[in-house]
């Protein structure tokens, strides 16, 4: 089992270098189309393409070093830095969607002649590479929110190259060169939507926020069903990374009940796995008559 799962990521590990190289690729040759051809959306299709170059390489970066065993130093171990590779990965997005508003503004002030076969060819072959790109991550992008990010930036660079493509056409038919900023504009405002719907998880795990699938009121409100529980505070719920939460809290039990406390924590801790998935609790178990004052229900 642990011998297929190293080969599982090993082949993940792969696919996602193959993502880098094909990207880095293409970002030179439309940069250089869309030097010659004067297209703002083909030269802003290929600085998006290199942010997928980048936001890939950093997903890679970051899925290595999440592997890295727990240490003295590092307890948790390093599996959120995939969450910081997501937060940068969102993070240029939001710049180069703003960019590409800016320099799209601009090109409607002050618009340019647009080489329109040049950009439909170019534009073509990069979306056959952002599919290329797409199927080597979309696996991947179901379980990580590191190479969710990375695949993102790919899926927005494949509505790009779509835009770019129904501009250069328009442009050929009909010479309608306003077009290209118009689909510049449309392009970042995607970019924008997708990074702030997104950025939000990865600020939450890291900012230990209380994951949004588990109600703390009905995690105490279980645990006080439980027959000798009769309080809890100094609850805390937070993701350690997107597949694994952490509680901890402090238990009253009623004095009479002490004796079986070893027994209670036990149920706790079972319920909190099969009602809400978390199979870390950490329990402190205090007697109802030396129960902590003024103690809060949930924090310090």
């Amino acid at each position: 089992m642990g011998h297929q799962h190293v080969h599982n990521e090993q082949a993940g590990d792969k696919r996602v270098w193959w993502a880098v190289v094909v990207n880095v690729v293409l970002t030179v040759v439309q940069i250089v189309g869309g030097i010659l051809s004067g297209s703002l959306s083909l030269v802003a299709d290929a600085i998006h393409n290199l942010s997928d170059a980048i936001s890939m390489a950093i997903a890679y970066i970051a899925r290595r070093i999440a592997r890295r065993p727990a240490s003295e130093d590092w307890t948790f171990g390093y599996v959120r830095a995939e969450l910081i590779a997501a937060l940068i990965n969102y993070t240029t997005l939001i710049v180069i969607g703003l960019y590409l508003v800016y320099e799209a503004i601009f090109r409607f002030i002050e618009p340019e002649p647009i080489e329109g076969w040049t950009v439909v060819i170019i534009a073509v072959i990069a979306l056959v590479v952002d599919a290329i790109t797409a199927l080597l991550t979309f696996k991947l992008s179901k379980s990580s929110m590191n190479i969710r990010a990375a695949f993102l930036h790919n899926v927005s660079d494949a509505l790009g190259s779509v835009g770019v493509i129904v501009a250069g056409t328009l442009i050929i038919l009909f010479d309608w060169y306003f077009i290209d900023p118009l689909i510049t504009l449309m392009i970042a405002g995607y970019i924008l939507w997708q990074a702030f719907s997104e950025i939000g998880g990865a600020i939450r795990i890291l900012m230990s926020a209380t994951p949004s699938n588990i109600d703390p009121k009905a995690v105490v409100s279980r645990s006080l069903a439980i027959p000798g529980v009769c309080g809890i505070h100094h609850l805390h719920i937070w993701p350690i990374d997107e597949h694994r939460i952490s509680i901890e809290a402090h238990v009253v039990i009623k004095d009479e009940y002490m004796t079986r406390s070893e027994d209670i924590k036990g149920e706790i801790k079972q319920m909190l796995a099969s009602v809400f998935s978390v199979k870390h609790a950490t329990l402190d178990v205090e007697s109802q008559s030396r129960e902590c004052s003024g103690s809060k229900t949930f924090g310090h």
